[in-house]
């Protein structure tokens, strides 16, 4: 087999891809071994190949259960590889679709040798080996596990893709099948997630996905149209490629603040919208993420949910600096949202504004503190709701989970319910409901 003829998706043959290099050598040596019935290592250098093609199946069933690949796991294998490798050719490719040049003829290259390892009739392997278990490989029936690395919609489209490539003809029809995911999806990690989180290592900020965010819709947040409305303009000649501001959404807990910044992730996804979720402790990390995303083609949201510092904590400065004020402009596609129960962000105290013993230089005080807030140029206030408008949101939850009362008792019990549990607030509308559902299933 010619994997390490590959040019552009070279690179799929370093860790991720030495499964790829055994399945090669057994699919290139294995007729060798059965003309002189040899299997030993010393026959090879290696060790035995039976006992590396078994291995071979023990990793494609791990894959199986990490991932939550079906059907054939060895094309889902080889369709991972390739919607994961970031190139000269994916990157172009992802949003934006097919591009012209002398590339696609490197990649036309690359993509014959994967529709060899596509094609590639396992059935006198496994003759040979006595491996009846490969037929779990070929036709993998999944248990309902969860995948450990996608999304269930993320994981269908790779299952889906790899079962295209089959029905591929030519090199040139699954070349055209995998431009038309990319542009569709994206490539890699970037392409195949909407959310993100940081951790920091030895090697420094890494952008590593989420893959379970919640699928809440701003339509799913009672009320608060006005706000909706105006976080969904801001976002929308962001993708668009218009001018947009950074967001705060401030105001009351448990009013949709955060809810509303996962729906704009999830109505936005399509559109090449990513958020990247990141913590106080981690601001001397921004340059280094925004270092890793300035140059893709997709529109990135650093999100800081509860935004706020007290007196002795410095870190807003590296949060301003790349905000505004740094002498690196910030990407035309990075933008920053945030939300916070604090409107001016930094702890403000009676002494800044009276004290006597520092007045040449009380005002200095003052607007260092409200110098990050000013830096967003969209300002959204969600407040708490009144009596009426928590009953509203207590009807209309009532309803979208078919819970049966009288209204009467059903906003009688919520007020009661508010009182002991936080006031009013979506958030505990969502809580007294969440407390109904439990009783029914109890019952």
């Amino acid at each position: 087999m010619r994997e390490k003829e590959l040019i552009i998706y070279r690179n799929i043959t370093g860790k991720e891809g030495l499964l790829l290099a055994d399945m090669s050598y057994i699919m290139e040596h294995y007729k060798k071994v059965g003309a002189e019935g040899d299997f030993s290592a010393e026959a090879f250098g290696v060790r035995p190949m039976r006992e590396m093609f078994y291995d071979c199946i023990h990793r494609l069933l791990e894959l199986a259960g990490n991932h939550g690949f079906y059907g054939n796991l060895w094309h889902c294998y080889l369709t991972n590889l390739l919607v994961n490798d970031e190139n000269s050719y994916s990157r172009a490719c992802e949003v934006v679709g097919a591009v012209e040049g002398s590339i696609n003829q490197a990649v036309l290259h690359d993509i014959a040798i994967f529709k060899e390892f596509f094609d590639f009739d396992f059935a006198p392997v496994k003759e040979l080996f006595g491996a009846e278990s490969w037929d779990l490989v070929e036709n993998y029936k999944n248990g309902g596990e969860e995948s450990k690395v996608y999304n269930t919609r993320i994981r269908k489209r790779i299952c889906d893709l790899a079962e295209q490539f089959c029905l591929d003809r030519t090199p040139e029809e699954m070349k055209e099948t995998l431009t038309q995911f990319y542009k569709d999806y994206g490539v890699g990690k970037f392409g195949l997630h909407k959310a993100f989180r940081i951790v920091t290592g030895e090697s420094g900020a890494q952008i590593v996905p989420i893959t379970n965010i919640a699928h809440v819709r701003l339509e799913d947040l009672v009320g608060y149209e006005t706000q909706k409305k105006k976080l969904r303009e801001n976002t929308e000649a962001f993708v668009q490629n218009r001018k947009a501001n950074n967001c705060l959404l401030f105001g009351d807990a448990g009013t949709g603040k955060s809810s509303s910044i996962k729906a704009i992730a999830n109505e936005y996804y399509e559109k090449g919208l990513r958020i990247i979720e990141i913590y106080k402790h981690q601001f001397r990390d921004l340059h280094d993420v925004i270092g890793q995303i300035k140059n893709r083609n997709y529109k990135f949201i650093i999100y800081m949910d509860d935004l706020s510092f007290e007196d002795f904590e410095t870190d807003y400065k590296y949060l301003k600096a790349v905000i505004e004020g740094g002498l690196e402009k910030k990407p035309k596609n990075v933008l920053i949202y945030a939300t916070s129960n604090r409107r001016h962000l930094i702890r403000e105290t009676v002494s800044d504004k009276n004290d006597r013993d520092e007045e040449l230089h009380t005002n200095d005080t003052v607007q260092e503190k409200l110098s990050l807030a000013y830096r967003f140029g969209v300002t959204i206030y969600f407040g708490k709701p009144a009596p009426k408008e928590f009953q509203n949101i207590v009807r209309t939850l009532a309803k979208r989970y078919d819970i049966i009362m009288e209204e009467e008792k059903l906003l009688l019990e919520a007020n009661r319910w508010e009182l002991s549990h936080g006031g009013l607030s979506g958030r505990t509308a969502q809580q007294f409901i969440d407390f109904l559902l439990g009783k029914e299933e109890e019952k």
